[in-house]
């Protein structure tokens, strides 16, 4: 059993997801399994409990890869489609009349989800096979049974984004901010120094709403982060090209990757 909680990446791709509708490019054709790439979302789990960060649009083939069972809760990171669109899918994890999932998301996404799922915020199908949620603002840290979470604000185009620190016993895990360009002093203090940050690396170029890989590794480098696992990635994000010119510390993550912490 591993000692404090198991990372699983759901998907690793952009909004649009890779291979690209219509794209004939290298990586779009390409036949290397790490070029495929599901919308991005994460998976944890511990030794008492099971949640996501985000559901995309891919949320229920992904839970059928992975083969998930059971879910305590689901945290949201931001409203943009690619994170938020397979929130009807969740209601797998409360089939029975009593079972009731946790949503964590901020003020500004939980509206957005009310104005898109208005059916599942209303009270009237709370019966059996429907999603029923507990929903729960985050205006600070919070816990998810034995995990203590904080939100690290960010900025990401126009929307309101966070990404989140897990903690267990006072001892911080992981960070995860899958959508950012520019991390704010606040949210770097909070990762500074942290043994694992995995972190939004578009593609190698620069994008005015998402770090590029370049831009990633330099903040985890001023950041002195152990180790870093770059995710949420473009088509112009070829691995078996990036991969071997990280720096030591380095890694390009995938759909599918599982990691102990």
């Amino acid at each position: 059993m591993f000692k404090n909680a198991e990372i699983t990446f759901l998907g690793t791709g952009t909004s649009i997801g890779v291979p690209v509708i219509g794209c004939n490019c290298e990586v779009c054709t390409s036949d290397d399994p790490k070029n495929k790439r599901l919308r991005s979302s994460i998976y944890v789990r511990t030794e008492e409990t099971e949640l996501v960060v985000d559901t995309g649009p891919d949320f229920r083939q992904q839970m059928l890869r992975e083969e998930v069972r059971n879910l305590d809760a689901a945290l949201f990171t931001h409203a943009h489609s690619d994170h938020v669109m397979g929130f009807d899918d969740l209601r797998r994890f409360t089939v029975w009349d009593d079972d009731e999932l946790e949503i964590f998301a901020t003020e500004e996404c939980m509206e957005r989800l009310k104005g898109a799922f208005p059916y599942i915020f209303d009270g009237m199908n709370r019966y059996r096979g429907y999603l029923k949620i507990a929903p729960c603002l985050i205006d600070g840290p919070f816990s998810v049974a034995d995990l203590e979470v904080t939100p690290l604000p960010v900025s990401h185009g126009k929307v309101e984004t966070i990404g989140f620190l897990f903690s267990r016993n006072g001892e911080r895990l992981f960070a995860y901010i899958p959508d950012a360009k520019e991390l704010s002093e606040e949210t770097q203090e909070l990762v500074r120094g942290i043994d694992l940050l995995i972190l939004d690396g578009l593609q190698p170029e620069l994008h005015w709403t998402h770090l590029s890989i370049g831009e990633s590794v330099e903040i985890a480098r001023d950041l002195r982060v152990k180790e870093t696992w770059l995710t949420h990635f473009s088509c112009r994000a070829n691995y078996a090209a990036l991969e071997p010119g990280l720096p030591e510390g380095v890694r390009l993550a995938w759909d599918g990757l599982r990691l102990e912490v």
